[in-house]
């Protein structure tokens, strides 16, 4: 009741020419002996579906589902064709021939990812000219391994691209020229990441900020030889909220202290606008920085400092940034909410540098130690002044045992997910974690030799609504510190799909709130 009758399958809805559906057949002798043919009807369920509706359902499938679903039937083919806004190639050479058409299908994309591989040889710029004059809406663009583009090429294609929001482009031959007339000509970019391009090198030309200077929010630089170009850029990006530089050669001091008193007039110009009446600031404040892999020291970290409205700051495998430069940035950055150290076991950042955390940031809410050796000390600290701590990971840290895990079990009342690995506890601390942080909800344990299996079940019979992942690691062949294995997850990209930031190491990690 209350049902449309099945439709039977038209033209329109056939499965795709020049093939055509061979339906069954049933048959049946009649009294007098003679055979009729009865063919059955096929039915399609969503012929009455609109076009908006089915093309919405399209969004939940991923790229090699919706692939197979546009060979369904003509009509699945023309929605699948103009709903369709992501949009990932092979971007082999061989593929000029197929762009017309492809984009004649494809009129919506505003996202779209171009890889090759380093065997194959890529399109060129007249492929991306094509691309730039077919996809007049693009919104993001991807290259990876797109050799065979010029900076002539980038330039042609950003002064046809104004639409352009973000950009991520790695192991491309390009450089400095085609980074400014990006800048130049796509005043709306937010989001600008770069990868390994050879065109960056010693010498280059300074970089930005062009047109972009008033909407850029996100930089983020990985393995550059020469990433300092981009500070004219960083600097005079009036928006910017996020910076990421990982493994990037060069002394990055000098380039963090212009960035620290860029944040440094902010606060005067404001302080001056406030005095005078006026709520209209020239810049906005940072409040997030990643530094991962880099020749950094205290001098940088004293310098960051000055940022003083920063939330997320990540300080991952910077071997000469000690307890010093750590204060400083917990003295003047009182609003942190995520810190993420990986000491990589120098032992120059502990105790000293989290009590001051503890003391001056009771807003923190995830705290990732790699490779830092602290004690129930700092660890007591942190547990009693961050009240509002619920993501927590431990790993690599000789001097985490059972006193320091039953210290966050006992204090840590907000904490909700835990992971420890590689440290020195047993089934003592996996006790004290039965009866303590009753918000828990997740805890991962992996290589820590002391803990055994019947120690988990034990956990799981207390606390049946945690989620737990635990391994008994009776050999362990050593820690490396690594993040993506410790209960948090990095910020990666769904396959077929194009998003402006790849994923980096430990520097770019997030936990898992499902």
């Amino acid at each position: 009741m209350g049902q449309s009758p099945p439709v039977v399958l038209g033209r329109e809805n056939s499965l795709c020419d020049p093939f055509t559906f061979l339906s069954s057949s049933s048959a049946f002798i009649s009294g007098e002996g003679f055979r009729d043919e009865i063919a059955v009807e096929i039915v399609d369920y969503t012929a009455e579906l609109p076009d908006e509706c089915l093309a919405f359902v399209f969004q939940f499938l991923g790229p090699g589902d919706r692939n197979r679903c546009s060979l369904v039937c003509k009509r699945w083919f023309r929605v699948d064709g103009w709903s369709r806004h992501r949009l990932s190639l092979n971007a082999q050479s061989e593929i000029v021939s197929s762009l017309p058409s492809l984009f004649t299908r494809f009129d919506s994309v505003t996202k779209l990812a171009l890889r090759c591989s380093r065997k194959s040889i890529s399109l060129t710029d007249d492929a991306l000219l094509t691309i730039s004059i077919r996809c007049r809406n693009l919104t993001r663009l991807k290259l990876r391994g797109c050799r065979e583009i010029t900076d002539e090429g980038m330039s042609t294609f950003a002064k046809n691209s104004k639409k352009l929001r973000k950009l991520s482009c790695g192991s491309c031959m390009f450089g400095a020229k085609a980074l400014n007339a990006v800048l130049d000509h796509c005043a709306n970019l937010e989001e600008l990441s770069v990868k390994r391009l050879r065109g960056i090198h010693d010498g280059a030309e300074p970089i930005g900020p062009g047109a972009a200077a008033s909407s850029l929010k996100m930089i983020c630089l990985k393995e550059l030889v020469n990433g300092q170009s981009f500070a004219p850029l960083v600097l005079g990006s009036k928006n910017l909220k996020t910076v990421k530089i990982i493994h990037c050669l060069g002394d990055w001091d000098s380039v963090l202290q212009l960035i620290g008193n860029r944040n440094r007039n902010y606060k005067e110009n404001l302080n001056c606008d406030i005095n005078y009446g006026s709520s209209d600031s020239s810049r906005s404040p940072l409040m997030e920085i990643h530094l991962e892999r880099l020749q950094v020291s205290d001098i940088g970290l004293s310098a960051i400092s000055k940022c003083t409205k920063i939330e997320n700051l990540h300080i991952v495998k910077t071997p000469e940034c000690s307890n010093y430069g750590l204060v400083c940035v917990a003295e003047n950055c009182k609003l942190l909410r995520k810190l993420h150290i990986d000491g990589w076991r120098t032992n120059r950042i502990g105790d000293e540098g989290l009590i001051a955390v503890a003391k001056h940031c009771s807003n923190l809410q995830e705290l990732v130690l790699i490779g830092v050796n602290a004690t129930h000390v700092s660890l007591s600290a942190i547990a009693c002044n961050c009240s509002k701590l619920e993501r927590l990971a431990l790993c690599g840290s000789g001097t985490i045992g059972d006193t320091e895990i039953a210290c966050i079990a006992t204090k840590c009342m907000a904490l909700k997910k835990l992971c420890i690995k590689g440290c020195p506890i047993s089934d003592i601390a996996i006790e004290a974690l039965g009866s303590g942080c009753p918000n828990l909800v997740k805890i991962k344990v992996r290589k820590c030799r002391g803990v055994s299996s019947d120690a988990g079940e034990w956990l799981r019979e207390q606390r049946g609504s945690m989620l737990i992942n635990m391994d008994a690691c009776d050999t362990d062949c050593g820690f490396e510190a690594s993040v993506s294995d410790i209960g948090v997850h990095e910020t990666g990209e769904e396959v077929g799909q194009v998003t402006a930031v790849g994923a980096s190491t430990s520097s770019n990690v997030e936990f898992e709130l499902h």
